[in-house]
Order: structure tokens, then sequence, then C-alpha cells
């Protein structure tokens, strides 16, 4: 099949900002795609990389998804319309996916978390987790893998010379 324009301008994923600390912090037992409520200033600041995900989190509220203490920086050539840096932010899903959501989370130690903000064909779209939390022993677990994955790769390496 034939690419059309868009798909030839290369208007992919532009991913903004990922959470690694979420990866660390939470095994990630599934993935949604949302769309954001973003006043023109956010859309801007965003594009300049101005956000931070570190302590966010979302929160299904009656029937609408909320994304609380997301910080998108003041953008600079903005006037006394600029936006407030941490305010609340709606979140863009079906009824379904957001009834869907609320059963999810109301089970014992699972959480909404932003993985990624990113650009897809001009829109921001937030990757929220259904998240557990880990607890300590299972993150030194993960690290110590890491390393002992990052140790056999470095002998293949220095093998392989």
């Amino acid at each position: 099949m034939a690419k059309t324009k868009k798909e030839d301008s290369g208007e992919g994923k532009k991913i903004v900002v990922q959470n690694r600390k979420a990866r660390h912090d939470y095994d990630i037992v599934d993935r949604i795609e949302t769309g954001i409520v973003l006043q023109g200033t956010e859309v801007k600041s965003l594009r300049a990389g101005k956000v931070n995900l570190k302590d966010s989190y979302a929160i299904v509220e009656g029937r609408e998804v909320f994304l609380h203490r997301v910080h998108i920086g003041a953008y600079e050539g903005g006037t006394y319309y600029n936006h407030e840096p941490e305010r609340t932010r709606k979140l863009l899903l079906h009824a379904v996916e957001i009834r869907r959501l609320a059963g999810r989370t109301q089970q014992q130690g699972l959480t909404l978390v932003p993985l990624s903000i990113y650009f897809l064909k001009g829109r921001a779209k937030v990757e929220l987790g259904v998240a557990k939390g880990k607890k300590q022993y299972d993150k030194r677990n993960a690290l110590a893998e890491r390393q002992a994955q990052r140790e056999v790769q470095r002998a293949l390496k220095d093998r392989n010379r």
C-alpha cells in the first residue's frame, strides 16, 4: 500500500518526556494512550520540552480522568495569558475505557501513572500505565539483573574483538 503525504512528511511519534522513575518504581500491568486538554501556552511549552512527570499520577473522578502534579513550565513568550504550571489537566478517554480504568484502580495496589507525553500527528498524547508498586527488594533485584546483563554484553563485546 502506498504511503500518504502525511506518512511521507514524517509526522510520527515525537516523544517529549518519559517517566523513567515510574518504570523503576512500578510494575506496569497495562498501557493506554489518552489525549490531554491543554491551553495554548502549555502546548508551546511542551514543544520546547519544559515538562516534568516526577511524582505525577492520574485519578478517575466520577466519569472523567484527571492528571495531577505534572509540571509544565511557563512559556517564555506568554503574557498574562500564561498557564499555571501544576494545574490539574483533564485526560480524554472513551466512557468504556474510563469505566474499565475505574474498576482496575479500585483493586488493591493498582494506580494510574503517566509513562510519557508525546506528539502524534500534531496532537499531544499521554501514555498512562496501570501500575502496581514494587517492593524495595524487587527494585534491588531488577537493578542487579540489569547490571549482570550489562556485564554479559561487555564480556561478549570484548570476546568478539
